[in-house]
């Protein structure tokens, strides 16, 4: 688990706070502006409001700190931004701090700051800074939690003392998104963490047990005539990369920022490079639903929270594999397929009024894309009578030049409720597909955040078939969202023909499905755990086209945190009786395979990250209860040891194993006299991964993460055909070696992979920073199944090896700071 989610969690759940309860900070202008440097000895802090008296909301709720744990919290602004100091009170012997990049809390105290200009309760700004002078910052709403993919340039500084630890920070007005006005009263509020303990205060106490974390935020008041100032700023590049058999590739561009009024803003990348995107955890996929990954491109991560509304959009869409098929003759053949499509440039406003209506657009523009094909000629000689035999070659069309557009509007209201509009479009040049998709999104809380309900309703249409219907899509949720005890029930549906894929993902349609879950957890320690969940759930679906049955399962979730700060919990699934799989059998809705009574079980181990050795650890195992299926097996573990060696050097080993025994599923690339043949196997994968960082400072590192999957899949002779009834049959004709309709076909498969980056950060300057990458990627396809581990990797290689090295250097450029100098040139001439 990422230590950030930490905070995410902590901060999930408050209770609506009367105006009269809300503390209040009044805050007063300087004319002296503090120096960021972590040393509280300017003079705008002497007369400044001192905010103190935090509240404990985990693991107690309701605990005041000590006196040698206390924080102290003082406030001033100018013209530009504002200011922060906070003295963090703290016995130098419990303080933690862990050298990470941005965004990463690692092992380390922090201190946090949240601002709601619009004081709407919905859209906090979140800034932290953790004991090693590290920043994260994020924005926050109810409905999409926190986006570290956010980022926004600061000012910073922490110093070590002999009772605590001092921060001192600048948050300038272009990092924050309001409005003018004569007397504002913002949000506000300061969070602390004491890493060793992992206990939490606030400033303005909170209950735990409802509500959304905008709804507790103290009032900030006294801020007077500041102008939101021009918010635009530039981030040029220059990147160089250096790829094995390759010429090197060099790259100048630009990403860019701009105010377009005091709550929109435009981003854009100009000629974008993303030569250093981190590698995909790529798996053998023997199902018949898509791999998803995540995304790996800066701008696609950033920023993206009102697009991220009614899951609409699936970002990897857009500059993905080309959609097109080929149309080959019989004298051609494939030379070279594209692997992804250019994309040229793109660009997203959004923002949000200070009435809450919130305003989302992107834009992107891939480019066309050729397959290369070779055309086998042949001709007569006319010196010497006779035919040869040459190459020719061709490009055809598989992506025309293509247009990616997303439209949201989303209107918040009273303080933990939104209703959103969402469109979705892409257009492809000439007679390729075309598709939009959209969606009406209701999110309603009751005015004591007690319960609550949420809706979907989507439409998806398209142009490249004449006949095909409209699709529609709806979701629907009612339940308690408040107390111990929670429960909700749910209904979603899909026709056959709803398809979301040209921009998001869907892995299938057709279904009719309904849900209940009733879950108990514990807000305050109890005698044996800080925190402890448990939860049930039972489903029942259906297609929706015909309304037949498909299947229902229940199961039971449990995880807990020890007084050690040691987690661990587990969790049972059932799959009741047959369950009829559409899917698997490949040829739409017209045949089904059946399993019964498959049920699994699986416990996990996280211990105390604090310590110098930690261990994240699985084990699970599944089978089927039914007579006919008792060979197959499923057992896998996982075990991730942690070693934090100082507070600079963390270092993660993984090994993950994965064993299927007697495991039936459609056997691929294969089309046999119209039958649908199965095939029994035996399925091993194995991950074996190594994450390494080591931190010089807070803008300084090293950074190192290797993956090597295996995986090895071994069919038995004997082939199945899929009968009517679902059920399968041993085929008395075909067997492993002429099921792909020629002799010595074979299905076995050894698939393997190696992954490796080493790379070189340094942020210079804020919001600059220069990278340098070492990449290294093998492949290995072949049907040596039998190979043991050290003899894959042998085979691994002997196969050609692409090494790649990257230079990327990135410049941040405010036009504030521009407009200054030349201000400071004209008044001393």
């Amino acid at each position: 688990m990422k230590s950030y989610s930490i905070v995410l969690l902590a901060l999930l759940f408050s209770f609506q706070i009367n105006a009269q309860d809300k503390k209040s900070y009044q805050i007063k202008r300087t004319d002296n502006p503090p120096k960021i440097d972590g040393v509280l000895d300017d003079k705008a802090w002497i007369d400044a409001q001192v905010a103190t008296d935090f509240t404990e909301f985990r693991p107690e709720v309701g605990d005041t700190a000590a006196d040698n744990k206390k924080t102290k919290v003082r406030m001033t602004y100018d013209d530009t931004g504002i200011y922060v100091s906070a003295y963090c009170y703290d016995n130098p012997e419990d303080m933690m701090r862990q050298f990470t990049q941005r965004d990463n809390f690692g092992q380390s105290d922090f201190f946090g700051l949240i601002f709601n200009p619009n004081n709407d309760a919905q859209n906090n700004t979140e800034f932290f800074v953790f004991s090693s002078g590290t920043q994260a910052d994020a924005v926050e709403s109810p409905n999409n939690g926190e986006d570290f993919g956010w980022n926004a340039v600061w000012e910073s500084s922490v110093q070590l003392v002999d009772d605590g630890w001092i921060v001192e920070m600048k948050i300038p007005y272009n990092a924050l998104r309001f409005t003018q006005q004569e007397d504002p009263t913002w949000g506000i509020q300061f969070h602390r963490h004491y890493r060793k303990t992992r206990e939490q205060m606030t400033w303005n106490a909170i209950d735990v047990t409802k509500g959304n974390i905008g709804l507790y935020n103290a009032e900030l008041t006294g801020i007077k005539n500041i102008t939101p100032p021009t918010r635009l700023s530039f981030f040029p590049y220059a990147s160089a990369t250096y790829r094995t058999n390759e010429a090197p590739d060099y790259g100048l561009g630009m990403d860019l920022k701009y105010g377009i009024t005091e709550n929109l803003t435009l981003d854009a990348t100009l000629i974008p490079d993303f030569s250093q995107a981190g590698f995909d955890d790529v798996q053998l996929n023997l199902g018949p639903f898509e791999q998803q990954f995540s995304e790996q491109r800066q701008f696609f991560t950033e920023g993206v929270d009102l697009f991220s509304k009614g899951n609409l959009f699936y970002s990897r869409r857009i500059g993905s594999q080309p959609t097109g098929s080929l149309n080959l003759e019989d004298n051609e053949t494939l030379n070279k397929y594209p692997e992804k499509v250019q994309l040229l440039n793109a660009v997203k406003v959004s923002g949000r009024t200070k009435k809450g209506l919130g305003i989302g657009f992107f834009n992107a523009i891939t480019d066309k894309t050729y397959a290369d094909i070779d055309v086998t000629e042949t001709s007569i000689n006319p010196t010497t009578s006779l035919e040869e035999t040459y190459i020719t070659k061709r490009k055809e069309l598989v992506e025309p030049l293509a247009n990616y557009n997303i439209l949201v509007l989303d209107q918040q209201f009273n303080k933990n409720s939104s209703v959103t509009l969402i469109n979705t479009n892409v257009t492809r040049d000439g007679d390729f597909r075309d598709a939009n998709v959209s969606a009406l999104v209701l999110d309603v809380l009751n005015k004591k955040n007690t319960y609550g309900a949420y809706g979907q309703v989507k439409m998806s249409t398209f142009n490249d078939v004449a006949d095909k219907e409209n699709g529609y899509n709806a979701f629907f949720r009612v339940g308690k969202a408040s107390g111990k005890v929670r429960y909700s029930v749910d209904y979603s549906y899909a026709d056959e023909n709803f398809d979301s894929n040209d921009l998001g993902i869907l892995f299938r349609n057709n279904y009719s499905n309904y849900g209940a879950d009733v879950s108990y957890r514990i807000f305050e320690p109890n005698k044996l755990f800080n925190q402890m969940y448990i939860g049930s759930w039972i489903n029942y679906k259906q297609l929706a086209n015909p309304n037949t049955y498909t299947g229902a399962d229940t199961g039971i979730n449990f995880n807990a945190q020890t007084k050690s700060l040691h987690n661990f919990g587990m969790n049972v699934n059932w799959n009741i009786g047959e369950q009829y799989d559409y899917f698997e059998p490949r040829n739409g809705f017209d045949s089904y395979f059946i399993t019964e009574d498959y049920a699994q079980t699986n416990a996990w181990f996280s211990s105390n990250y604090n310590k110098f050795f930690a261990v994240d650890a699985n084990f699970g195992y599944g089978r089927f209860l039914d007579d006919d299926r008792q060979n197959f097996n499923n057992w896998w573990f996982g075990f991730n040891p942690r070693f934090k060696f100082n507070e600079k050097f963390l270092l993660i080993l993984g090994l993950d194993y994965d064993n299927y025994s007697g495991d039936r599923g459609y056997l691929n690339n294969q089309d046999v006299a119209g039958q649908i043949i199965f095939g029994q196997r035996d399925r091993i994968d194995t991950v074996a991964s190594i994450s390494g960082s080591y931190n010089f400072n807070s803008f300084n590192a090293l950074t190192l993460s290797f993956r090597n999957y295996l995986s090895t899949v071994t069919y038995d002779d004997q082939m199945y055909t899929l009968n009517d009834n679902g059920y399968l049959t041993e085929s008395s004709i075909y067997n492993k070696t002429n099921v792909g309709g020629y002799d010595g076909f074979d299905p076995d498969i050894n698939f393997n992979t190696w992954n490796l980056d080493l790379s070189y950060t340094w942020q210079f300057a804020p919001g600059s920073q220069l990278t340098a990458l070492y990449r290294n990627q093998i492949f290995n396809f072949s049907n040596n199944s039998e190979a043991g581990f050290f003899e894959s990797i042998d085979d691994l290689f002997k196969q050609e090896k692409q090494d790649t090295f990257s230079l990327r250097l990135v410049y941040f450029i405010d036009y504030n700071d521009i407009k200054s100098v030349f201000k400071k040139k004209s008044k001393t001439s």
